[in-house]
């Protein structure tokens, strides 16, 4: 077999010796102690001070600082409890002085900020309205708290900043007033006026020049306005969106359902489906190509328009569609060229994919488990996230010094309850103390970074220490399975219940142990994300590819531990042995198994790979033909959306995700049936002394189509 594949087995000895026969061996064993009892420790240790870190962050962190706006006063728009109760948005005086991309990012903005009822819906001055009186009282809702102008002239309110010089007609976004510029037929807009006052004075502009005065702050207001329109598309189809999942999940059912009955006829019914999906996939690109040939302006390049905000634009594009027919025509060829390359391989591993389907059926709680490793991780998502929060909200609250004229103290920290005793408003008339943002020092303040860099790290140890968990308890009931002499009389009652009572009360150790290797590569993983983010600014090439070779290389290492995890958990589910031994143990009985490794396991990955498209193609395209109205029966069911892709690419994720957790179950089996398979071949030899414990069809399968597992002695016998 070895010479068929243009391989060479590797020398005697030098990946250890192969098992020996032991008639008392009878699949995982019993008789087990604990195993890393330093990490088992360790973990328990680090769950504490997880729990200390939380603790703190809870007593000092404030999410109100997220959820809620702050005026200038560093109040909250809209508390429960608070003046500002009914007042749940924040409105800006002078908006103009927010064209800045930071402050647009950062909500930072040096004006004046208060909080308000509702956003204005017209275009009003202060001078219209307090020399007519007319729609005064509307307008004195966007002044500070108190204000009354029986006291003071317009002048002194405009200097003082009692009122806003004028308000344009707005809409709330992140609970904050931004004007609402419209653009109709080349004329910019705000309501319906195209002048404004700009607060100097009664001099007008027109509206043009808020846009061009901006222009630096352009990219991040177009970026909001597509985030507030895909906010809205999510709100008017959630729930078509959640209808979709439990598609995709009864889809995914349906099909693990089938290949327990039919697993040989389910291959290569997905195989052949999967081909015709996307044939149809290139033949839709290809009508949609033909159909623009004569379209006024289909023949744009996509470097003529660049970037814009409605990606529906792109669809009307020749270039567009030629682009997703060349993408699918070239994955087209490459599976059909390696279903050609890999035909005889493929029978193979649809015998392997039978047998994973009877431990499946005789594991049925198998199906069901996942879920609880979803929720675990849910879990520690849920705590990392909470905690991330309250970290970053227990910053004190800083105030600074804000001058529309030459002032020296400008951007400078202030205390507002001293500020008018101080030396600065006599230097600076204007000045005034503002909010600015949270980040003012606690008294553990010096040790936020540390507390936020210890919160990453516990939420990659421990998502990774629950996934170990569910791999080990379903790599023990599957092995269960494999080594009961007798199917399904040898095996214990419930083998997935059993197998998680082990792995929890003698290789938690263990599992920490692996689950921490690969939490500090993924730790330095996201420093390296986050060095990358910074250096972006500069140029320098040296540091940039040295950062870039430095991320591919951790990229291959998380790989690599994350093969080498998966196989010594399921040695530990098997030997009960630590976690060292263990990976040492799979690694070597790999090696020594490489090109059944590379020719049969791969393949069987790969097929399970075809079956998750397979699900994701065929409720992609569903989710498509709904979203686009293109079902004539539910063409009135189906949602307006400003964008329609952003559902259909949130089903076809999420259906992936559903679909792996279902195929993820196959993956654990056939890996663990492969383990004990090379071993079964290296035990025993199929006499009556040394039977096989593979079941009859996958002996009479495998056997017979790799030939070059036995050795001549025992072929005879």
């Amino acid at each position: 077999m070895e010479e068929e594949e243009g391989g060479k087995s590797p020398p005697d000895g030098a990946y250890g010796e192969p098992r020996k026969f032991d008639p008392n061996f009878k699949g995982p064993i019993h008789n087990r102690g604990c195993t890393d009892i330093l990490c088992c420790i360790l973990i328990v240790l680090a769950i504490v001070a997880y729990v200390a870190v939380g603790i703190v962050a809870w007593t000092y962190g404030d999410p109100r600082k997220v959820i809620y706006p702050t005026d200038s006063k560093g109040q909250f728009c809209g508390q429960v409890g608070t003046p500002n109760e009914h007042k749940p948005f924040l409105f800006y005086f002078n908006i103009m002085k927010c064209a800045s991309p930071l402050v647009l990012l950062e909500f930072q903005c040096p004006t004046t900020q208060t909080c308000v009822e509702k956003c204005p819906d017209r275009f009003l001055t202060y001078l219209s309205v307090a020399t007519t009186q007319e729609n005064f009282n509307y307008y004195k809702q966007f002044c500070r708290e108190g204000f009354n102008n029986f006291s003071k002239s317009p002048v002194e309110v405009l200097r003082d900043r009692d009122c806003p010089a004028m308000i344009t007609p707005s809409k709330p976004f992140t609970r904050r007033c931004f004007p609402a510029i419209n653009a109709t037929k080349g004329v910019i807009t705000v309501g319906n006026v195209t002048t404004f006052d700009d607060g100097r004075g009664d001099k007008n502009r027109n509206v043009t020049d808020l846009v061009e005065g901006a222009k630096k702050a352009n990219v991040v207001l177009e970026a909001r306005q597509v985030a507030m329109k895909i906010f809205e598309d999510y709100t008017v189809s959630w729930y078509w969106i959640i209808i979709g999942l439990l598609i995709a999940m009864v889809v995914s059912l349906v099909f693990v359902v089938l290949l327990r009955f039919l697993a040989g006829i389910m291959v290569w019914v997905i195989i052949v489906l999967l081909i015709a999906v996307m044939g149809y996939g290139i033949f839709h690109c290809y009508m949609e190509y033909a159909r623009l040939k004569d379209a006024a302006g289909a023949d744009v390049t996509l470097k003529d328009i660049g970037f814009q905000t409605d990606f529906r634009v792109y669809l009307h594009l020749r270039q567009t569609w030629l682009a997703f027919m060349i993408i699918l025509c070239i994955m087209e060829v490459i599976i059909i060229l390696l279903l050609i390359f890999l035909r005889k391989r493929i029978m193979i591993a649809i015998a392997l994919i039978k047998e994973a389907s009877r431990a499946v059926g005789y594991v049925m709680s198998s199906m069901v488990f996942p879920l609880f490793t979803f929720l675990l991780v849910c879990l520690c998502i849920a705590y990392w996230a909470i905690t991330s929060v309250f970290l970053s909200t227990s910053s004190g609250a800083v105030y600074k010094v804000f001058n529309d004229t030459q002032c020296d103290f400008a951007g400078k920290t202030c205390n507002p309850e001293t500020f008018n005793t101080t030396n600065i408003t006599r230097l600076c008339p204007d000045a005034r103390c503002q909010f600015a943002f949270y980040g003012g020092e606690t008294y553990y303040h010096k040790y936020l970074i540390v507390f936020q860099v210890y919160n990453a790290f516990m939420f990659l140890w421990l998502a990774n220490f629950v996934i170990a968990l569910g791999q080990v308890t379903l790599a023990g009931a599957f092995a269960s399975y494999y080594w009961a002499f007798k199917k399904p009389d040898d095996m214990p009652a419930f083998p997935i219940f059993s197998s998680l009572g082990r792995a929890l009360r003698y290789h938690t150790g263990s599992l920490a142990f692996g689950s921490l290797i690969l939490a500090i590569v993924q730790l330095i993983r996201v420093m390296l994300e986050y060095l990358d983010h910074k250096l972006k600014g500069l140029d320098n090439k040296c540091a940039r590819f040295l950062l870039c070779c430095l991320k591919c290389c951790f990229w291959c290492l998380e790989k690599f531990i994350k093969f080498i995890n998966r196989n010594a958990y399921i040695m530990i589910a098997i030997y009960g042995t630590n976690f060292c031994t263990s990976a040492r143990n799979a690694f070597f009985l790999l090696m020594r198994n490489i090109i059944r490794v590379a020719v049969l396991d791969k393949v069987t990955d790969f097929l399970l790979f075809l079956g998750k498209l397979l699900v994701v193609g065929c409720v992609g395209i569903l989710a498509f033909f709904f979203f686009t109205h293109r079902i004539r029966i539910v063409q009135d069911t189906a949602p307006d959306l400003n964008y329609y892709w952003v559902p259909i690419m949130t089903v076809i994720v999420g259906s992936y995700l559903i679909a792996h957790g279902f195929f993820s179950v196959y993956g654990m089996c056939v890996d663990t049936l492969f383990l004990c398979f090379c071993e079964d071949l290296e035990r025993n030899d199929g006499s009556l002394e040394r039977p096989y414990y593979m079941s009859p069809q996958l002996s009479h399968i495998l056997l017979k189509a790799d030939p070059g597992t036995l050795k001549p002695s025992d072929s005879q016998s």
